[in-house]
């Protein structure tokens, strides 16, 4: 039966760090992902009408560099890319980044991508900036990783209900690690709105959706269209190239269509980034169809896909009220 990792988060990758920035007066924040000193191989996946993104270009598998040294998920819209500057800068100051010379310079590759929450705080635009971006940076531990109305997913809106950040594991046969970390903002639900249940309950492992998960929930509706995005990591620690982890990306993105319905709409820039800390050899064993490496690298898709699912759920499941925005757990029409 699959297990959770040690966190059941994006830390039980070793080498990957969680940091957020919570404003709570703006509704907004963001949360970055800190790769090992030596980078991380990344790939992404844009699949939403309406992304907001920087430095995915540079992940195609056909561009020059391999390794990033962050990525970064934010609030704020379009004012939210600025965050990503921040870390640029902190990283630099540690002299981590793609080697320019034989000087020490460095370029600080961060890859991110926004989400839509303006107008839900003190002010239609939150103060982000690249000050939100440093904070992140300096608060980033390998431990637990707080979950809910926390860093990108502070102000974040799910289906009419309180979205929020979520994160998940699982630890492969092989012993490889395999986790996701998701701000959900979605148009779409959670909830089918046949029977009031999670559409994807049933990837629960070791109880972590809790005791206090709704039995039956209608889902409000309408949701508000052009104020949506789902943006996530899902990451591994096998050895993986960047064709491969684009690979990792894209099927990642089968758990987000399959936990929130619809998905990839033209008000959603759903945007899934994958990382590779390479820290252990691509499983070898033989498969019926194909080298080794593409059953591995097959298995590892599906458990990023059952991870992004299980983290949209515990994101959502974790906010609380907030914003007027009820949380799942606090709906009126909820029945036992």
């Amino acid at each position: 039966m699959p297990l959770p990792g040690p966190h059941n988060d994006l830390t039980d990758v070793p080498g990957l760090k969680v940091g957020s920035h919570t404003a709570p007066e703006a509704l907004s924040g963001c949360t970055v992902v800190l790769c090992p000193p030596e980078g991380a191989v990344a790939g992404v996946d844009v699949r939403g009408a309406a992304p907001g993104t920087r430095e995915t270009d540079l992940l195609n598998p056909v561009n020059l560099v391999e390794r990033v040294q962050a990525v970064m998920l934010s609030g704020g819209s379009t004012y939210g890319l600025a965050c990503a500057d921040g870390a640029v800068r902190w990283l630099e100051e540690q002299g981590l980044g793609f080697a320019l010379d034989d000087q020490g310079h460095v370029a600080p590759i961060v890859p991110g991508a926004v989400l839509f929450d303006l107008g839900r705080g003190a002010e239609f635009v939150p103060p982000v900036g690249a000050d939100w971006g440093r904070a992140a940076c300096q608060a980033a531990a390998d431990g637990p990783v707080d979950l809910g109305c926390v860093g990108a997913g502070t102000g974040a809106v799910a289906g009419g209900v309180k979205g929020g950040l979520g994160s998940a594991s699982e630890k492969l046969e092989s012993g490889v690690f395999v986790a996701a970390l998701v701000a959900v903002n979605s148009l779409g639900s959670l909830l089918d709105p046949a029977t009031g249940r999670l559409w994807e309950e049933r990837l629960e492992l070791s109880g972590e959706f809790g005791p206090e998960r709704p039995a039956k929930v209608l889902p409000p509706w309408p949701p508000q269209p052009a104020q949506n995005t789902t943006i996530a990591v899902v990451a591994t620690d096998a050895a993986l190239d960047k064709a491969q982890c684009t690979k990792m990306a894209q099927m990642a993105q089968d758990g987000l269509a399959r936990a929130i319905r619809p998905a990839h709409t033209m008000f959603d820039g759903d945007t899934v980034f994958a990382l590779s800390t390479c820290g252990q050899a691509l499983p070898s064993a033989p498969g019926v169809f194909g080298p080794p490496a593409a059953t591995a690298l097959s298995e590892i898709g599906r458990s990023a896909a059952d991870c992004l699912s299980r983290a949209i759920i515990r994101a959502v499941l974790s906010a609380t009220s907030l914003g007027g925005w009820p949380c799942l757990t606090d709906l009126e029409n909820r029945k036992k």
